[in-house]
């Protein structure tokens, strides 16, 4: 009787490109086919299945809910079969690989820079790169859509491995001008008067800032949300409030005197950067090279990398 195990690679990779695109013309040029063969593979693997896999409303195309549960299968099956591959060029002598890589979106100021320098002793290693809030790059590592992430402070679920790897400084920052950075220290109390602009719910920043007030007993005036760091920056030189925000981040700003930094007890506050996996995350060759090149140059790169030079 036909079954699952009777479904082929190539099915599944047509699979996951039509639920990816959501239709069966995009997969069909995406994969170099014709739309009647991506049609007749799909209608394949439903016999295999059992079930119907997409169901079509109007001129949308929805994964049913027997295909969502084939997708997390058939991305699993095609990640092993890749990280295989890696594994044979590794045993085979060959330079190369690859490394799926999240950042939070504050690590994006830096990233680049540091897999540049990455590339110079291992050009052979593909690095894709996505950035996102921290709640985001956490789903990502969790369902293994990655293998590693560079961020902030990692959720303490058991579920991931974190090793840090430079000091992560966050400040907070006024207008040019603004009075309180003018003031050798600014009192605690005085600087909880002030107005904070912060980003979305899920990311780091925000998680300490909040931290930061709620650890002294003191109150947090939320202004305006936004959702991304280039916008808070924007905001805070249009005189809108104040911000607390990676030091990683403003060294331009502050070089141009766009921005100045208030003086307080606490401040900075010192975190970390971290790199990050799965807990039972089998590195390929090509992820353990970039892993060891972090922790061991990471630091020293922070310390002498300057935003935007």
């Amino acid at each position: 009787m036909a079954g699952m195990k009777d479904a082929t690679v190539r099915q599944l990779q047509i699979f996951e490109a039509a639920a990816r695109a959501l239709s069966f013309s995009a997969a069909a040029q995406n994969l170099h086919l014709t739309q009647p063969a991506v049609s007749m593979q799909i209608r394949q693997l439903e016999h295999f299945a059992g079930v119907s896999l997409f169901e079509r409303t109007g001129r949308r195309l929805y994964l049913t809910n027997a295909g969502e549960e084939l997708l997390v299968h058939a991305r699993a099956v095609l990640r092993a079969l890749e990280d295989a591959d890696e594994t044979f060029a590794a045993m085979k002598g060959l330079r190369g690989g690859r490394v799926r890589l999240a950042v939070v979106s504050t690590a994006k100021y830096f990233a680049p820079r540091l897999i540049a320098r990455f590339a110079q002793s291992h050009p052979g290693v593909r690095i894709h790169l996505q950035a996102d809030n921290r709640a985001a790059v956490v789903r990502t590592l969790t369902a293994n859509d990655v293998d590693l992430a560079l961020m902030g402070r990692p959720p303490e679920d058991g579920e991931l491995v974190a090793q840090a790897f430079a000091d992560h400084p966050l400040v907070v920052i006024a207008p040019a001008g603004h009075a309180l950075a003018r003031r050798r220290t600014v009192p605690l109390e005085t600087l909880a008067e002030e107005t904070f602009l912060v980003r979305e719910p899920g990311s780091g920043t925000r998680l300490a800032l909040e931290r930061f007030f709620s650890e002294r007993g003191l109150a947090l005036k939320v202004g305006l949300e936004m959702p991304s760091n280039e916008t808070i920056k924007q905001a805070v030189m249009a005189g809108l409030g104040l911000a607390f925000i990676s030091m990683h981040t403003i060294a331009l700003e502050l070089s141009v005197d766009a921005l100045s930094l208030v003086r307080a007890p606490g401040l900075p506050v010192i975190r970390q950067w971290n790199v990050v996996h799965r807990v039972d995350k089998r590195l390929s060759p090509a992820c353990e090279a970039f892993k060891a090149f972090v922790l061991e140059h990471g630091r020293g790169f922070l310390r002498s990398w300057r935003g935007g030079a």
